[in-house]
């Protein structure tokens, strides 16, 4: 074994403690790079492999009725590889077991044939037989959630009449990864919603719809222009009460799908480069202070005739041995929380099958990601070694000038004890080391920040959605608009206290050449139940004379206050017109549009309408208002708040929580780490000073007070520094988050703060524990031995 090899075993032993906490560190910021880049691979392979074995459409449109025989100009349309006409409707549903009525969406298919497009996977059961008109294929998600098993029965009220079906097989689709009504819903509510395919032939007869159809959707050949597409087949729709084409890119489920794993390339980049930044960072410092205790052995080294090169290799080689044993930790404990999060995702997107993959390309990315992190912690102790002549480094380190700090010299010399002295004067004449070791500290106080701001962001988000937006006890929606005397009839079912009518309409909004189809919502200007409220509390009131949007809506049209844009209703007549935006409000969810009802009403060109009422209700009528609802025919869809906010908690804050959990695991990791390295480096930097104040007759507890005095005083420094970088951190990570489908707010609760400060505190106070126990072992005469 060369001479270099036992150097690096001893540095390695001497500075064990060290390289456990750097390494730890390293882990951290490899596994969450690897759990989240497993994680996105895997959901992105599984959509891809999904769509092209199903045949998913890429655009998609809906009719009030029209004809099938349209279908031949539809299909020449240049560029339309294959079509599906189908016939769709939204139904109450009267699940066994369940009180409040859910609401199905009844989807036609071939009975003889599988469907051209949209193909379903049959998990379990058999596909349709023509022979009996009752049969039904029932969503997975929707089955598990209300205990449906082939062989079930479900009522359903088609068309007025109610109807048994009968459950023969449960199924999945491409469009329906994602489960959500529509646009205008967030969060999948599996047990009221569900997606049921029906047999063609007995679905067109209970609509009415023999020879006709009113969804339509469509694959593209390659490189054809999917607008003008878009274009020819809204042409053909017109007269039939088309509610105008889409993409793919606003189908629910894809967007959906689409936003979460843009959200996952995001976390990919930037979490575990905060991380991995600052295990860089501490291992700058561990070898930028080690070549300053190690000058005399290198120059010995070199005097030998170890060339530079050699010498810097070996120092490179340190390096890249504290980062290997972080990634060999890191990759494993990555691929355990990847895989977990991936099939914690399979909560709400569904899909056949949803295998974990951890391909070798991932291990070479981070290999070299760890030898990036290696080479760059290791160049500036690379550089000093290197850059330190023979001769310099055969003397020792001349003595600091030790004057009378600048608090001594105003005054505070006699209330100052001799060991507190020495803590301010090492601090003042040391001001960029100082420096250096709080920005360390004040390192990791911000990755706990970071990592248990994001419980503040959800807890914000659920308060202000769930409490201070959406007050009503439940919603109704209905399965077409109605006369507003409707609300009359809801007032008087038992238990309602309270009923505020809303109007939805589909909307597309055109500025320049942007364009977004979004909801338009009319509320009544008095409502108190359903709110326009922003994150700081202020309400909104829907304007009569125009619009209102929400915040990311008018930044992806690139409008402001003031401006006017073109509102194309896409239902009903729809009128097409200039409308002004009167304001903007900052809602963390969905982008949507709003105006006063009687303005809307107005707008469309019809009498006072309604889609459905928020209400206030009495919770002990609760059975009996349930019993209500599911005998009214007009009654498509009832969400009660308490069941949403349940539902929201159990799916998407669970994956939330699973992930932020992770997160401050490896933050509270991370701040134990570089709280101890630089008590640490403190203590191998002052070895011999320390001895010598033992010598010159100073107590254990005196030399203790001034190495961990200056610490206690750094930590303290560090601790509001950090809050605030940990802040600057969540709101760089909101923006960058940011999306149409929500806005995660950077907000820092007091919690938080307390938190970080009792993590930090509880590893200085361990890390002091340890030093000491270090301190009273201190070998005075090998301390004092130096190289003259």
């Amino acid at each position: 074994m060369r001479t270099l090899d036992h150097k690096l075993l001893r540095d390695i032993g001497s500075s064990r403690g060290q390289i456990v906490a750097i390494a730890l560190m390293v882990a951290c910021g490899v596994a969450l790079f690897v759990a989240m880049l497993t994680t996105y691979q895997s959901l992105e392979r599984s959509q891809r492999a999904y769509y092209d074995a199903a045949r998913f459409a890429e655009v998609f449109a809906h009719a009030t009725r029209a004809p099938r025989s349209l279908g031949p100009r539809i299909a020449a349309i240049p560029g339309i590889d294959a079509l599906q006409m189908r016939v769709v409707a939204d139904v109450s549903l009267d699940v066994p077991g369940r009180d409040e009525p859910a609401t199905g969406r009844l989807v036609s298919i071939p009975e003889r044939s599988r469907p051209p497009l949209n193909d379903l996977f049959v998990r379990e059961g058999r596909y349709l037989q023509p022979a009996d008109r009752t049969q039904v294929l029932v969503s997975e998600a929707f089955a598990d959630a209300n205990g449906l098993r082939v062989g079930s029965t479900i009522g359903a009220v088609i068309n007025g009449r109610r109807q048994r079906l009968h459950v023969v097989g449960i199924a999945l689709s491409p469009e329906y990864v994602y489960a959500i009504r529509g646009v205008a819903d967030i969060w999948p509510d599996s047990a009221r919603f569900g997606i049921i395919w029906m047999g063609e032939q007995a679905l067109s007869a209970a609509f009415d719809m023999k020879g006709a159809f009113n969804d339509l959707a469509v694959t593209l050949t390659p490189g054809i222009d999917t607008q003008t597409v878009i274009e020819r087949i809204d042409a053909l729709l017109a007269r039939y009460g088309g509610l105008g084409a889409y993409d793919r890119t606003d189908q629910p489920s894809h967007r959906y799908l689409s936003s979460e794993l843009s959200e996952l390339r995001v976390s990919v980049v930037m979490v575990p480069a905060i991380f991995l930044g600052i295990a860089v960072f501490l291992l700058h410092l561990l070898l930028s202070r080690q070549v300053g205790t190690q000058r005399a052995q290198i120059a010995v080294l070199k005097a030998f005739g170890y060339a530079n090169a050699v010498i810097g290799l070996h120092y490179v080689l340190f390096g890249l041995l504290i980062v290997a044993i972080g990634a060999v930790l890191g990759i494993g404990a990555g691929l355990w929380s990847g895989w977990k999060l991936t099939h914690y995702y399979a909560v709400f997107f569904h899909f056949p099958i949803l295998r974990y993959h951890a391909g070798i390309e991932l291990l070479a990315a981070t290999v070299m990601l760890v030898i990036l992190a290696g080479v760059a912690g290791s160049l500036s102790g690379v550089r000093a070694a290197v850059m330190l002549p023979p001769a310099e480094a055969m003397r020792p380190q001349p003595p600091a000038r030790f004057r009378p700090s600048i608090i001594e010299r105003i005054g505070f010399r006699r209330v100052l004890s001799v060991p507190t002295r020495v803590v301010v004067r090492n601090l003042e004449r040391a001001p960029l080391k100082a420096l250096l070791s709080c920005t360390g500290l004040a390192l990791g106080v911000a990755t706990l920040v970071v990592g248990r701001s994001t419980y503040d962001a959800l807890d914000l988000m659920l308060t202000h959605q769930f409490y201070a937006a959406e007050r009503e006890d439940a919603v109704v929606a209905f399965d077409r608009t109605l006369p507003l005397r409707a609300r009359w009839e809801l007032g008087r079912l038992p238990g309602i206290i309270r009923v505020e009518p809303f109007r939805a309409v589909a909307v597309r909004l055109r500025s320049g050449h942007h364009s977004r189809r979004v909801v338009l919502i009319g509320l009544e200007d008095d409502a108190s139940l359903r709110r326009i409220v922003d994150l700081r509390g202020r309400v909104s009131r829907p304007p009569r004379n125009g619009l209102l949007l929400t915040g990311k809506l008018a930044q992806v049209l690139g409008v402001t206050p003031g401006d006017r844009i073109t509102l194309e209703v896409l239902e009903a007549a729809k009128p097409t017109m200039a409308a002004r935006v009167v304001a903007t409000v900052d809602e963390p969810i969905g982008t949507t549009a709003y105006m006063e009802l009687g303005a809307l009403d107005r707008l469309l060109r019809e009498g006072p309408t309604i889609s459905g009422a928020y209400v206030a209700a009495d919770a002990r009528d609760r059975n009996v208002l349930n019993a209500a609802l599911k005998r009214l025919p007009a009654v498509a869809h009832v969400a009660f708040r308490e069941q949403t906010i349940e539902n929201f908690r159990s799916t998407i804050a669970e994956v939330l929580a699973i992930s932020t959990t992770l997160l401050i695991t490896f933050a509270s990791v991370i701040a134990f780490g570089i709280v101890y390295n630089t008590a640490r480096i403190a203590l191998a930097e002052r070895g011999r000073e320390l001895a010598v104040m033992r010598i010159l007759g100073f107590t254990r507890g005196e030399i203790t007070l001034v190495l961990l005095g200056e610490q206690a005083v750094l930590t303290g420094a560090a601790i509001p520094a950090g809050l605030a970088l940990g802040y600057a951190i969540s709101l760089s990570l909101s923006v960058a988050y940011s999306s149409e489908l929500y806005r995660i707010p950077a907000t820092v609760s007091r919690a938080t703060g307390a938190f970080a400060l009792l993590v930090i505190a509880g590893a200085a106070f361990v890390s002091a524990f340890l030093v000491r126990r270090q301190l009273d072992s201190l070998d005075l005469v090998a301390a004092l031995k130096i190289g003259e």
